[in-house]
């Protein structure tokens, strides 16, 4: 259904082993009798693999017409400890298939649970169909009380002004057409979360008549976003045109066809590339055109000087063009070719679309496209480079471990295993770790919304299974602590996962902030760790990943230890179970990161 998926057959259910777990009893002769049971066919027909839930009574005649109908297969129920790691599971599914899973969420209730997740899909522009119930519509077919408080009058409210479409239709059929409409919008560019309420009533009552399982080939047919010739024409002359030619390239599917398109026009053109680790892989990191390393904030250092030397600076949607250049301090001539359709989902309530950004030239398409058709134009196409990776270099031992430390012997554990990065921290330096395939990192939460790291991370690690690439995540210790349930989901349903804690027992971030603000006002910043650090006690999280079944190492405190750690995790992992390495880090960001936070002309 959209013009930005990788390949599926490559992450197919065939070789998971989630599909052999909870195999329900044989139903016998079981034609379609109730609501929910039409609800269900039409998701099998929408070729949905998983359905991420947290139970819920207003949703049991879905839950009972998944299971006793459908055989709980195409899609299969994945349960989840928490409404949160349901939908963050299937954000992660999305960000390696580019297609829309779905996850159920109960009422009114389970909904203001999942609402910090989805806003993290929606910043993240990533598809998914999350089904939220009612209590009945019908105040007569109400049980006291309980019914009562799960029913709203305008549910979808709760998530409008960060989903693509809400619906609560009235009957079967209209459940069915709504449940396609969902998928469709979901998956059509520019992604996003679609939002569809169920009455329970509805659900749960006898098919008066048959209700025929929509065609979903033709009514959610594929929407191309296809490049217009002219444009692209006056685009390509005007980066040929360009003595300083820059690319920002911003957010990108995993298509590999993509990415050979941005790479064979930036060496076409000798054009300085920047890419950014709030969204996924979008160029070699380690290609000589890469300017800089990937950054989390603002571009700094040579990244920042690429920009401010450009006549033309072509932003494939890159998530703040306009903060880019003035952080940057782009020249006031310099033409901005911008190629984005993220403006369809601009809206009055998320300020995530960003500060207004000049263009000169406009294309309102999908940018995969669109580099394609350039690349075409241009007769531009990837150089055959064959170039050993720089040596991971672990930094000399001085008796606390960094952030540094824990990425480079990651590295060297990980030898020459294909990995995608499910998850980074803050304190990340985008020059640790080249990225040289679409699905070596997979990106940000999206929103900002701490505890998603794990959640994500899971559901990009049930993607990848039978796709010969170890999900990897690196989370900070808050992330990790407010998201480690969705690992027991992760170890139930036998989906490998490494991750890596970088635990400086602290919300470091709020530390910065409050450094900054004591600098401002002229006060001791000796305080800013009050409020902030975990320890008195200090939280065991290896002891809380084995509380979810996972297999739990640390804390490291040392380069030796945290070598073994990590020979045995791995293997672990390598063997289908999920591990995770609580690595005791001292406190500390990137400089980029740091002084972007700090105020000007403040260390």
């Amino acid at each position: 259904m959209t013009q930005r998926t990788s390949a599926s057959s490559a992450f197919s259910d065939s070789a998971n082993g989630a599909a052999r777990i909870e195999r329900p009893q044989r139903a016998g002769a079981n034609a379609a009798a109730f609501g929910s049971d039409a609800v269900a066919e039409t998701l099998r027909a929408l070729d949905i693999e998983y359905i991420a839930i947290n139970p819920g009574a207003s949703y049991r005649g879905l839950h009972d017409s998944l299971v006793n109908f459908l055989g709980n297969e195409r899609p299969q129920m994945l349960l989840c400890l928490h409404e949160e790691a349901a939908v963050a599971i299937a954000h992660g599914y999305a960000k390696v298939t580019g297609r829309a899973m779905a996850a159920a969420v109960h009422s009114n209730v389970g909904l203001f649970h999942a609402t910090m997740a989805i806003f993290n899909a929606w910043c993240d522009r990533m598809p998914m169909v999350v089904i939220g119930a009612t209590g009945p519509v019908d105040a007569m077919k109400r049980r006291p009380w309980i019914d009562w408080i799960h029913t709203a009058r305008d549910q979808g409210a709760i998530v409008r002004g960060y989903t693509k479409w809400d619906d609560q239709p009235a009957s079967p059929g209209a459940a069915c057409e709504s449940i396609v409409r969902a998928a469709w919008i979901a998956n059509t560019a520019p992604q996003g979360p679609t939002y569809v309420v169920l009455d329970a009533e509805m659900q749960e009552a006898k098919l008066a008549e048959p209700v025929a399982v929509p065609d979903a080939a033709r009514l959610a047919p594929a929407v191309a976003a296809g490049a217009p010739s002219a444009a692209i024409a006056q685009a390509a002359h005007m980066l040929k045109s360009a003595r300083h030619p820059v690319i920002l390239a911003g957010r990108a599917s995993r298509r590999l066809d993509a990415w050979n398109a941005r790479v064979g026009i930036a060496e076409h053109l000798n054009a300085r590339v920047l890419t950014d680790i709030k969204v996924g892989a979008a160029f070699p990191t380690d290609h000589p055109l890469h300017a800089g390393e990937p950054a989390m904030l603002m571009p700094a250092g040579d990244a920042a000087k690429a920009i401010a030397s450009a006549d033309v600076v072509l932003s494939l949607d890159w998530v703040d063009v306009a903060g880019a250049l003035r952080a940057s301090g782009a020249k006031p001539e310099a033409k901005i070719i911008q190629i984005s359709a993220d403006h369809r989902l601009h809206n009055g309530w998320s300020m995530d679309y960003q500060a207004l950004a000049p263009a000169d030239l406009f294309i309102a398409c999908d940018p995969d496209d669109a580099v394609i058709a350039m690349a075409e134009t241009m007769g531009a196409a990837p150089a055959k480079r064959v170039v050993a990776m720089a040596p991971a270099i672990v930094p000399p031992d001085s008796g606390a471990l960094s952030v540094e430390h824990l990425a480079m012997t990651l590295r060297r554990a990980l030898g020459e295993r294909t990995v995608s990065l499910t998850h980074l921290p803050l304190s990340w330096n985008g020059a640790w770790w080249p990225l040289r395939h679409p699905l070596d990192y997979l990106g940000s939460d999206g929103g900002g919304g701490v505890g998603g790291g794990p959640g994500i991370s899971v559901g990009a690690a049930l993607a990848l299974k039978g796709a010969n690439r170890m999900a990897v995540a690196i989370c900070g210790d808050g992330d990790f602590l407010m998201g480690v349930t969705a690992l027991w989901t992760a170890v139930h349903y036998r989906i490998p996962l490494l991750i890596v804690v970088a635990n400086n027992r602290s919300f470091f971030n709020d530390e910065l902030h409050q450094e900054r603000v004591a600098r401002m006002r002229d006060r001791p910043v000796e305080n800013k760790w009050i409020g902030q650090r975990m320890t008195d006690p200090e939280i065991d999280l290896a002891a809380l990943a084995r509380a979810q079944g996972a297999q739990g190492f640390g804390p490291i405190e040392t380069l030796a230890a945290m070598e073994g750690a990590f020979a045995k995790a791995i293997a672990a992992v390598e063997a289908g179970g999920v591990a995770v390495v609580d690595v005791r880090v001292e406190p500390g960001y990137a400089a980029a990161t740091t002084s972007a936070m700090l105020p000007k002309g403040k260390t």
